[in-house]
């Protein structure tokens, strides 16, 4: 028995199946332009003077030390947090140390060193490794001039990859570990760094949630970083995320510095009036919740079948 193809029903089916596709692409990305109604900060009183933060992926084999130098003295950012700084890169920056004297330095050779450099008063300056002993991330409890305080989290996962980690469990894992870390945290916080994942992810939007913070990406387009050398082919990867007392005034990239990922720029004030914001926050439901764990637990899992590496 032969079957015939009825060629224009094919046609007609292939062609609902695009449509179909493009439409949920469409629902996801969405909310990432300037098309989607959000909250902004314009004509709220402002309780603190702007911040600023550059955070970059600076690549640790990129030896153009003066191009972020050259960039971090025109912008004059209130804070530089700097991934996969290697030693190298760690005695180039030590010529910014007497503009920066509040720092904390990360030196690893595993593209996963990471430097955090401040104007600002500091009350406590840690590390933490959440999952791996050789993933280190950044928490800064910070001052403004006028004396409101904030918590700032710096961080860089592993991504999945034939170089990296062959799952994504693990930056899965330290992205939600992070995220309950947040959730704990009282007063204005701010999390930034290189993800590894676009803001529209599973475990970036879970991670949102997790932590109950804003992503100032929706609403205000893509502000993509990573290839740097491609703009047609470039993503967001750095991310950042703020709670509901923070107003973001700017937020874009920067010039590139010979990496292949874009700085990441951004002002910002406190303001005490949380509910401004608050329906702008998702939380998880109670299947998401189990995601979460489950998602930590495979992370730290896949962390305990790799060699220890020493850290300081």
């Amino acid at each position: 028995m032969v079957f015939v193809v009825d060629k224009n029903l094919l046609f007609w089916g292939t062609v609902l199946l695009h449509a179909g596709l493009i439409a949920y692409h469409v629902a996801i990305l969405i909310p990432y332009t300037t098309l989607y109604k959000k909250n902004t900060s314009i004509n709220i009183p402002k309780e603190s003077e702007l911040i600023s933060i550059i955070s970059v992926n600076v690549y640790q084999f990129n030896e153009r030390y003066e191009e972020l130098i050259k960039l971090v003295r025109e912008v004059k950012p209130d804070i530089l947090l700097t991934m996969e700084s290697n030693q190298a890169w760690e005695d180039a920056l030590a010529e910014i140390e007497e503009e920066y004297p509040n720092f904390k330095k990360v030196a690893l050779e595993n593209t996963y060193g990471i430097h955090f450099y401040t104007k600002l008063s500091v009350k406590s300056l840690k590390v933490n490794y959440f999952v791996a002993d050789d993933l280190p991330s950044i928490e800064a409890s910070l001052l403004t001039e006028n004396g409101m305080s904030f918590t700032f989290f710096g961080v860089h996962p592993p991504p999945p990859s034939p170089t990296e980690e062959d799952t994504s469990r693990e930056r899965d894992g330290e992205l939600l570990s992070l995220g309950k870390k947040v959730l704990e945290t009282k007063g204005p916080v701010i999390v930034v760094g290189d993800f590894n994942n676009v803001a529209w992810a599973k475990s970036s939007i879970l991670f949102r949630k997790t932590s109950e913070l804003i992503d100032p990406r929706i609403g205000r387009g893509f502000v993509s970083t990573f290839h740097a050398k491609y703009r047609l082919l470039r993503f967001p990867i750095d991310l950042f995320f703020h709670s509901t007392d923070i107003f973001i005034e700017e937020f874009k990239t920067l010039r590139n510095i010979g990496s292949d990922h874009l700085p990441l720029f951004c002002n910002f004030y406190i303001n005490k009036k949380e509910d401004l914001q608050e329906e702008e926050v998702e939380t998880l439901d109670e299947e998401e919740k189990e995601e979460v764990e489950e998602m930590i637990e495979d992370g730290i899992e896949e962390e305990s079948d790799r060699p220890e590496v020493a850290t300081e």
